[in-house]
């Protein structure tokens, strides 16, 4: 790293400027080639026009690259191509192997730009850099960074709109977007003087999405350069940054560009060739050519675009035989362009079309049912790039067609995902409701999909619908006829099989008649048995205790040989409730295998002794207010519902056990709003807050603190004064920590934590560029500008080394005050006055802990003293 930065100050002091007008734009992306290691390329663009007076620009067969973990390399130069307008494309490549998983910012510099561009003043003495970032994330996979097809040089015209597009394509199949960001200089850092092209309307941006960049329009002829990133999403997480700076040259011309013919966004299942015709005109009746570039191409099976110049209107052929490798979630963009052959200058005009391409669905899906499953059968996915399958039901039909682009089954059909079959060869799938058998009753639909990605899939297959062979009994009622602490009632009926194989079950048929305590009860006893299969569908279990629980009964079919077929489940209605603040909730616990469409309540009546309707939902809860806090209140429901099945009663009534609850104060006061300001010279953090609730409603608040943003919160004082919302936090060793607040009501309720603040430490390490050790007793050390107190807070420790221009080092200490009084530290004499280099690793106290930063530059030493050492 030091001989990094000493090579880059050398060349700065003894560069021919002459030689160094060279950098035009460039860009830094890689591919991942094992866990940990990486193969870089470095593209730039140089300028290769010779001067006036016959000097040729500066070239690089090598670069320099920071690899962003305190190492260096140099890059050779892999291969360059002389393009038109004086313009070359240097490739550079290195492989890099880093430590561990974490993130880089890997940085290369080349001295200068090239000479001339208008918003970087002085751009010929100034520093070219690019920066990408690099995140080692195990969790997310290998990743590789877009590949940009088109070049980051382009031509513009005042008064008319320019537009550009990278090109950029995602190997990986990773969502991007796109943000302007100002062009940097030394060490990586954005130019001081540095200023966005001046605009005639709207000031130039980029399209986050598409990664249109949009100046509208240019008004100064000359060499423009921009930047920005290019940012790599995967499953919501942001995973790298590539940074493009680029440049645009404007020409005061009267040629107009050629004009596109506006192309909507193409979408195509694999196996399909997607073929569109592109066209564009010119009013200069100019003769146009068409080009295009994009991830279409740079695939396997890539895209053919085939046109051929012509005068005033020219169209091409886009054609793509895609296959299943092609499906990915993100759409390829094809960026077309349309080129004039004015002789003064060229200009462009360009669109990027979207071409999505999704997976084929499932073919012939079919299915065959038992009395308690499924059998899904579909033929073989002819695909190597899928990962499975996903297998969605429902018990209504949907009638689902998808639209062209419209993958996956769609919540709003009705239809949930059961399964996943992780076998890319599977061509069936048996749904017996994870061996728990589907219940008689229903009409099971089903869709079936491929899976390309945890987010991704291919359109869904027919919906195909049946239902169980009615083999086993089908519950209809449980309802609460008598309600008891002891000599409760629970009425059972049920219809009896239609269907049922007397051939595989033969002999005398009986019915178990099993009960479970609680509504998902599994301990099943036997409580009788009926003996008149044909009339026998009703039951009536008493002597049981109606208050305390839900019940649920199965209904088994038995012959001589025990038990036939696995019976269907059912259980009664048992009301829950949850009392809050002069409400009530009513929750509807059920197992039940039909489908409750409505519910009436009752809420007893203490005047009367009777149960009164008060309301009806057609939710599984119901919301009873304006209650009295503390008082006791009693409830019961009654449930309509029904199965979607011919043969089978309508409607299915049943009623609830009974439950009371008392309705309490259980609601906190609402979040406070925190805000926190440190105040350094008295090293107090002053905490404020807004109360979102009524204040009246409030008794206290308390105040949690934490040592870091990683750290636990801890409850570190109360504020008894509810008209007192702020807090003063005298500190004592470091001003860095995080707050919320909670406000506690009468109740002693507590409300959520306010949203979390963090403060850091208020002063940063800073060190001056001058300093006169004379003997005066005025400026007679190098020392940091920052105050002695500070440095004792919050420094934990340096690592300075200073050297002359020649590359000696010349003094080295660990003290964060440093205190150079100008001597060499091999001689202890005063050193020559001059300009020397340092490289201070300085180790902060902040939030997150103890943080690393290194700080480069220059500091000029002025003495009057003539006997100084010449070192």
């Amino acid at each position: 790293m030091i001989k990094y930065y000493l090579n880059i100050f050398f060349i700065l002091i003894l560069v021919n400027v002459s030689f160094a007008t060279h950098n035009r734009a460039g860009e830094i992306t890689y591919s991942q080639v094992s866990d940990y290691t990486f193969e870089f390329t470095v593209t730039t663009f140089t300028n290769t026009k010779p001067t006036s007076d016959g000097i040729v620009p500066a070239d690089r067969p090598q670069l320099e690259i920071l690899w962003g973990d305190g190492t260096y390399s140099t890059m050779e130069r892999y291969v360059y191509y002389d393009l038109p307008d004086y313009y070359r494309k240097n490739i550079y490549k290195a492989k890099h192997t880093y430590s561990g998983a974490s993130t880089y910012e890997i940085l290369v510099e080349d001295p200068n730009r090239n000479e001339g561009v208008e918003n970087i003043p002085n751009s010929v003495m100034v520093v070219f850099s690019i920066k990408t970032i690099l995140q080692i994330n195990p969790t997310l996979g290998f990743n590789n960074t877009p590949i940009l097809l088109n070049p980051p040089v382009d031509k513009a015209a005042i008064n008319q709109v320019f537009i550009h597009n990278p090109a950029a394509f995602d190997p990986d199949g990773d969502s991007l977007s796109y943000e302007m960001t100002v062009c940097t200089g030394e060490n990586g850092d954005p130019i001081d003087s540095y200023q966005f092209p001046e605009s005639k309307f709207e000031p130039i941006y980029i399209d986050s999405i598409t990664g249109n960049l949009v100046w509208n329009t240019p008004m100064v002829e000359g060499a423009f350069n921009v930047a920005f990133h290019i940012n790599e999403w995967r499953q919501g997480v942001k995973i790298g940054q590539i940074t493009r700076d680029m440049q645009i040259e404007v020409y005061d011309t009267e040629n107009q560009p050629p004009k596109f013919d506006t192309i909507p966004p193409i979408c195509g299942v694999a196996g399909e060739l997607i073929t569109f015709n592109v066209s564009a005109h010119d009013e200069g009746n100019e003769t146009i050519s068409l080009t295009a570039t994009g991830g279409a191409f740079a695939t396997d099976s890539a895209a053919e675009f085939i046109s051929v110049p012509a005068q005033g209107a020219v169209s091409g052929t886009f054609s793509w035989y895609t296959e299943c490798l092609h499906v990915r979630k993100q759409p390829y963009q094809v960026v077309f362009k349309a080129t004039d052959n004015n002789e003064e200058v060229n200009l462009v005009d360009q669109i990027s079309v979207d071409i999505t391409i999704v997976g084929a669905p499932p073919a012939n899906l079919s299915i065959a049912p038992t009395n308690n499953s499924i059998l899904l059968n579909w033929d073989i996915y002819d695909c190597a790039s899928h990962q499975g399958f996903n297998i969605y039901r429902s018990i209504t039909p949907f009638g689902f067609v998808p639209g062209k682009c419209e993958t996956g089954v769609p919540a709003y059909t009705g239809f949930e995902l059961v399964a996943t079959v992780d076998d890319i060869t599977a061509t069936s799938y048996l749904d017996n409701n994870n061996e728990i058998g589907l219940n008689q009753g229903f009409e099971y639909c089903y869709m079936v999909t491929a899976i390309f990605g945890s987010d991704f899939e291919s359109k869904a297959s027919a919906e195909v619908c049946t239902e169980l062979v009615r083999g086993t009994p089908i519950i209809t009622n449980v309802s609460v006829v008598a309600h008891d602490n002891k000599n409760g009632e629970i009425y059972v009926a049920w219809s009896k099989p239609v269907d049922f194989d007397t051939l595989v079950y033969p002999g005398k048929l009986v019915y178990v008649i099993k009960r479970a305590e609680g509504i998902w009860g599994n301990d099943y006893v036997t409580i009788d048995t009926l003996y008149n299969f044909e009339a026998d569908t009703i039951y009536i279990d008493k002597g049981i205790d109606t208050y305390k629980q839900g019940y649920s009964y199965q209904i088994e079919v038995h012959n001589d040989a025990g038990l036939t077929e696995f019976p269907m489940t059912a259980s009664s209605i048992f009301p829950s409730l949850y009392g809050e603040n002069k409400k009530l909730t009513i929750s509807f616990n059920r197992n039940t295998p039909w489908l409750n469409k409505q519910y009436i309540v009752y809420r007893e009546n203490y005047e009367t002794s009777s149960f009164d309707s008060i309301g009806v939902s057609n939710n599984a809860f119901y919301i009873d207010e304006s209650l009295v806090n503390n008082q006791e209140y009693c409830y019961r429901v009654t449930s309509i519902g029904q199965y979607n099945l011919g043969g089978v009663i309508k409607p299915i009534i049943n009623y609830s056990h009974q439950n009371c609850g008392i309705p309490t104060d259980t609601v906190p006061p609402a979040s406070p709003s925190l805000t926190v300001e440190s105040d350094c010279k008295t090293f107090v953090n002053k905490l404020s807050w807004l109360l979102n609730s009524e204040r009246n409603e409030v008794i206290k608040y308390y105040i949690y603190a934490a040592l870091t943003n990683n750290s636990d919160f801890a409850l570190i004082d109360s504020v008894l004064d509810i008209d007192s919302l702020s807090y003063n936090h005298v500190m004592s060793e470091t001003l860095a920590g995080c707050y919320t607040v909670t406000a506690i009501d009468s109740n002693f309720n507590e409300s959520g934590y306010s949203n979390i603040v963090c403060v850091d430490n208020c002063e940063y390490y800073e060190l001056p560029n001058v300093f006169t050790p004379n003997g005066d007793g005025v400026n007679d050390f190098f020392v940091p500008t920052t105050p002695p107190s500070i440095i004792d807070r919050y420094i934990d420790k340096i690592d300075m080394k200073i050297y002359s221009r020649w590359g000696n080092l010349v003094y080295e200490t660990s003290n964060p005050k440093i205190e150079w009084d100008g001597k060499s530290k091999q001689s202890n004499k005063i050193l020559k006055p001059g300009v020397y280099f340092y490289v201070c690793e300085v180790y902060e106290n902040r939030i997150s802990g103890v943080e690393h930063r290194s700080l480069t530059g220059f500091v000029h030493m002025f003495s009057g003293d003539n006997n100084s050492n010449n070192e």
